[in-house]
């Protein structure tokens, strides 16, 4: 097993290992399961709400957060780089709901990493080091080449470099970042944390004040949620 595979089975890993673990693992096999993945189809029943004190309790890793801290509505969305889904969200359906909520102040968005394979892990570690106001904007960009370097054949590590440069990193801190054991630890903490608490085991999953949504994320499916919501008093 790579060190990258201890992600989903919460052990921890040396740094140097984790790094080559995930370099051994993704020239053998190619991160094959990063396609074979839970879609939003054939996710399984889990609690339809969770309490939002204990969704939104803070943790040793930030939050990745837009819109009002005061906004009336908080969408915590729980995802993976190398989803289907979630890119299509992300590249379809997101700039329509932030116009429509989050840039008016009606909803706060909080995007949270829940990876399904050593790819999306590394990818999530890059978009934390970005750092400031280059994390979404990567986030947005490797869902949007998602199809670069998600499910091509060989080695994505050349691929995920090319990206990671357009936000400014450099070689020596790519490599760094991609060895950065507490990250990682943070980004696996935070995986388990949601599955055994908030019974998440598929992506995307979307809970509105913590409700989970139950359709295939749309916006009219978020309308559905978000519009009683503002209007109650």
């Amino acid at each position: 097993m790579s060190a990258f595979n201890d992600l989903l089975s919460g052990r921890s890993v040396s740094r140097r290992a984790a790094w080559l673990g995930l370099a051994a693992t993704i020239a053998v096999s190619g991160f094959a399961i990063a396609a074979s993945g839970p879609s939003y189809a054939q996710r399984k029943q889990g609690p339809s709400e969770v309490s939002v004190d204990e969704l939104m309790k803070a943790s040793d890793l930030p939050d990745l957060t837009l819109g009002s801290a005061d906004a009336k509505v908080t969408i915590v969305e729980y995802a993976s780089m190398t989803c289907p889904h979630c890119a299509h969200f992300e590249n379809d359906v997101f700039d329509n709901l932030k116009k429509k909520y989050i840039d008016s102040g009606k909803v706060r968005f909080v995007y949270r990493e829940f990876p399904l394979d050593n790819l999306a892990a590394a990818v999530s570690m890059l978009a934390r080091c970005a750092g400031g106001d280059k994390t979404f904007p990567l986030i947005q960009t490797f869902y949007a080449k998602q199809a670069d370097w998600a499910f091509t054949q060989g080695n994505p590590v050349p691929k995920l470099f090319d990206i990671a440069k357009q936000a400014g990193f450099t070689q020596e801190s790519f490599d760094k970042c991609l060895t950065d054991q507490k990250l990682l630890d943070q980004i696996t903490a935070q995986r388990t944390r949601a599955s055994d608490t908030f019974g998440v085991n598929a992506t995307p999953t979307f809970f509105i004040n913590g409700k989970k949504l139950q359709e295939t994320p749309t916006l009219e499916a978020f309308d559905k949620v978000i519009e009683p919501l503002l209007a109650a008093k």
